[in-house]
């Protein structure tokens, strides 16, 4: 039966909210603005409800450069409509720019300073349907209807009030009658049905119990081949007569295989001991101080036994070091201090307190973060991970789901050398104290670090570096503005937005930022006026703090020279995400270099590392950064 229409004439309608001046960007001229939603308004001809479905809402006009005008006077244009969606949560959301006219700068100025606070939307609905009539109430929602301008109003108009002026109040709306359909209740269950319509309950649609039986036998059959089949493939035999056993769905189990091949895989490209089978005694007398200066000399009659270890390396991984290798065995042990009489009280404690690999891991602050570390890695390598989920689906009684799969990818890891290099005092190195060895091996591990920090935080990815975060294609992206803009905590819980609109909010969450951004920070305001800083403290010594409550490092490995617009090589970067999904490989040992000219004059060795290394992101969504941040 077809609905009953009818029309009636209303104009060209407004509703008005207040603004946020969190929204306000001053540099940008800019307004974020919430100018609908779908709360009843009281109209002349009853309760009107705007819907705020995608089709719902005609946003043409706004979009394309829709006016933003002083009190819905069209002779009084401040500002244009930048951008206009219909959010998630079921509102109206824009983004205004003010001119830079008299009228515009003074508009402006007023709704910065909290003057003028309310905005209205004005605009005209082309068919409503009826709801619902109660009480002598009638509500009507608007399914068709058209935003034609904001407006920046002193005083709401009464939304009671009927047409418009002029011509608008010519604009026509057609309304809708739902007509009531003839109803009638099930014999058995007493539920209220439809015309033509068949109850669902059992006693309406008798059971067959073999047939039950053997749907759910075919299931069982089917679920129990397939996971024989995906044991047989990916090597889980027991694992999967566990789970048949245990009466686990398909789609669960095919996650639990992809964990435990990835497990596998990990343990597998791990070697269990790469070093070259030194005793604790024979590690504790290897000196990377005596391997320096016989490097330095040439003359490895100085450090025989550590030449002896740098063969053993080379033999074991089919390649010669281009100075000398140092032995994984010696990187991993820990310094011991002397006795009283040796030097024993002296020995600086810090320096000491950790071994080679421990400090060098200790130093670099994404694994700080929680970035995860797969040492004494051989060949090339490819990481599975889950690329796209299963589907789920809501079944009728008796029904099955139709099967769905996980779609599977893999990241590939191959090894890439990484250099770095630090200038050592010929004097220094002369001294054979423990302390000294602590030293070098705290300065050595420090400039490895910050060289594979900077590659995990802006590698570029081309001539033989890692790609980096921020230049990794599908993270997620929070802008300041046209030309930067100074990080506001808008910004901030802009970017937890990013990944935990991806799902991807969990595990080693935490910031990383430079000093410049933390100082900016520590001197901006959640809101106005409430002494409330968005990082409120200074960094502790292993350069943590928090924005808001979450952790948050600092290292001015991450860039501050980035330009945006006009904003040329000032501005810096802020970066939020899940640490865990970031992978640093490693292989083989530690190759060192030792360069006895470049220094020479000064009296200087400059000593060079060589590690093999790459750098992976597991999920992109896990990331996102802000590349603008403003903080001069």
């Amino acid at each position: 039966m077809p609905h009953k229409t009818r029309k009636i004439k209303t104009g060209t309608l407004y509703r008005a909210l207040e603004l946020d001046r969190n929204s306000i960007n001053k540099e940008d001229r800019t307004v974020e603005v919430s100018f609908s939603s779908e709360s009843p308004i009281d109209r002349w001809f009853g309760l009107e409800i705007l819907d705020h479905s995608p089709k719902s809402a005609r946003l043409g006009r706004l979009n394309g450069g829709g006016a933003l005008l002083l009190g819905h006077d069209t002779d009084k244009q401040v500002g244009v409509v930048e951008k206009a969606v219909i959010g998630a949560d079921r509102k109206g959301r824009s983004v205004v720019r003010f001119g830079n006219s008299a009228l515009a700068n003074e508009v402006f100025n007023d709704v910065s300073e909290g003057i003028r606070r309310n905005v209205s939307v004005g605009y005209q609905i082309h068919s409503m349907i009826l709801e619902e009539e109660k009480n002598d109430v009638a509500t009507y929602r608007a399914t068709d209807w058209e935003p034609l301008e904001l407006s920046i109003v002193a005083i709401p108009a009464d939304t009671s009030v009927g047409v418009g002026r002029g011509q608008e109040a010519e604009h026509e709306t057609t309304i809708t009658n739902r007509e009531e359909k003839e109803m009638h209740k099930c014999e058995h269950c007493k539920r209220d049905l439809q015309e033509g319509e068949v109850c669902s309950c059992r006693k309406s649609t008798p059971v067959n119990v073999e047939d039950v039986k053997n749907e759910a036998r075919k299931a069982e059959q089917g679920r129990t081949k397939e996971m024989l089949a995906i044991g047989e493939q990916h090597k889980c035999h027991e694992l999967a007569r566990k789970h048949i056993e245990a009466g686990t769905p398909l789609e669960e189990f095919r996650t639990i295989v992809l964990e435990e091949v990835y497990r596998k895989k990990l343990h597998a490209v791990q070697t269990p001991d790469p070093g070259i089978g030194l005793s604790d005694k024979e590690a504790r007398e290897f000196s990377i101080v005596r391997a320096i200066n016989a490097l330095a000399t040439r003359d490895f009659r100085l450090a025989p036994f550590e030449k002896e270890c740098s063969d053993a390396v080379a033999k074991k991984f089919r390649r010669d070091p281009q100075g000398l290798f140092i032995p994984r065995d010696v990187q991993k042990r820990d310094l011991t201090k002397g006795s009283f009489a040796g030097g024993g009280a002296t020995v600086v404690t810090e320096l000491l307190a950790a071994s080679f690999i421990e400090l060098l891991r200790s130093r670099m602050m994404v694994r700080r973060m929680g970035a995860n570390v797969l040492g004494g890695l051989v060949g090339d390598i490819a990481i599975p991970r889950q690329t796209g989920g299963a589907t789920a689906y809501w079944v009728g009684e008796n029904g099955a789901p139709p099967e769905s799969q996980q779609t599977l990818g893999q990241l590939a890891m191959t090894p890439k050398t990484v250099g770095a290099y630090t200038d050592i005092s010929r004097k220094l190195l002369m001294q054979s104290s423990i302390e000294v060895e602590g030293f070098v091996r705290t300065d050595l591990a420090t400039v490895l670090a910050m060289a594979i920090d900077m590659a995990a935080i802006k590698g570029q990815g081309v001539a033989g570096e890692p790609l980096g975060i921020i230049n990794t294609t599908g993270i997620g992206s929070v802008a300041g503005g046209t030309n930067g803009a100074a990080p506001t905590w808008a910004h901030i819980v802009s970017l937890w937005s990013e990944v935990a609109n991806d799902n991807a909010a969990f595990g080693s969450l935490g910031f990383l930022t430079n000093t410049k951004a933390v100082g900016k920070l520590m001197t901006t305001e959640k809101a106005s006026s409430t002494a409330q800083f968005v990082c409120p403290s200074f960094p502790d010594v292993d350069g943590m703090t928090n924005f808001g409550g979450s952790r948050a490092g600092v290292t001015n490995q991450v860039p501050s020279n980035l330009t945006k617009g006009s904003a040329s090589e000032v501005c810096s970067a802020i970066i939020y995400g899940n640490w865990g999904d970031l992978t640093i490989g490693e292989w083989g040992t530690v190759d060192v270099l030792v360069d006895p000219y470049t220094g020479g004059a000064a009296g200087t060795l400059r000593v060079r590392l060589l590690q093999d290394i790459d750098i992976i992101l597991r999920h992109v969504e896990s990331f996102a950064a802000m590349l603008d941040a403003l903080t001069t």
